[in-house]
């Protein structure tokens, strides 16, 4: 396993998540031009992807970031620890989606997924698909597979196998996973309610449904001067959406804040 810098316990005072993200891509768009994305604006790693874990109630031991966007992390953490084999990461992030999985956007999740190069994020996605078969949401993404499976470990997976045998949580899905190799511990995460009072996109997604528009009414509660453009931006929203959403959030609260 080699190490990609992030390492699991505890954070400190948050960050800034649009700030973490800014600095991250160097840039910040403007409202011209605007073109709807799906994937992650920025494909987080090292500091940022532990800070941006730790923000969304993981056990990584890095000052978290605040307010983070909940599939850019998951996304970032599951091609980082696929391509670059950090199990610890991989862990944490099973627990975490095995709590959380239900207020995921399942939508953007399988598009951006779909349309990845790399083969091992793939099949952890599908994966975790085929063990979320009661949630319909996912049964695109679990079809997907089609009865290949991959080693997790690149080396010594049948030893593995022969000595302590196969991850239960794993074995009805394309990925081979030998028991003892993930850390399993509830502990590393924090609880739904936990997370809901912490993070305002999540407890928001619990109120709605795990949908775009809980993330755009997320950044105007923090934001509400913002522009639609850059609204739709950070919450992958089409402009007409987005547009939308801050009209309702008008009615709402009036133009309390727009100055």
């Amino acid at each position: 396993m080699r190490s990609t810098g992030i390492s699991l316990s505890v954070g400190a005072p948050a960050l800034s998540w649009a700030s973490a993200v800014w600095h991250c891509s160097g840039s910040r768009s403007g409202a011209m031009g605007y073109s709807r994305t799906i994937a992650p604006l920025v494909w987080l790693t090292g500091e940022a992807l532990a800070g941006a874990m730790s923000g969304l109630g993981m056990g990584i031991a890095a000052q978290p970031i605040a307010d983070v966007n909940i599939e850019d992390v998951v996304l970032s953490a599951s091609r980082l620890a696929m391509e670059e084999d950090d199990y610890r990461v991989l862990g944490v992030l099973v627990t975490w989606l095995d709590a959380h999985h239900a207020r995921l956007n399942a939508d953007r999740v399988i598009r951006v997924v779909s349309a990845l190069d790399g083969e091992r994020t793939r099949t952890f996605w599908a994966a975790m698909a085929v063990r979320w078969a009661d949630d319909r949401r996912w049964v695109r993404l679990a079809q997907g597979w089609k009865g290949r499976r991959i080693d997790l470990l690149r080396v010594g997976s049948a030893f593995q196998l022969k000595r302590h045998g196969e991850d239960p949580r794993f074995a009805a899905g394309p990925l081979v996973v030998p028991l003892g190799v993930l850390r399993e511990r509830t502990a590393d995460v924090l609880a739904p309610a936990v997370l809901a009072e912490r993070h305002a996109a999540y407890r928001l997604r619990v109120q709605m449904g795990p949908v775009y528009r809980a993330d755009a009414w997320a950044v105007l509660e923090r934001e509400p001067w913002i522009s639609i453009s850059e609204l739709a931006r950070r919450s992958y929203l089409s402009f007409a959406t987005a547009w939308q959403v801050k009209h309702d959030h008008e009615i709402v609260h009036g133009q309390r804040d727009m100055r």
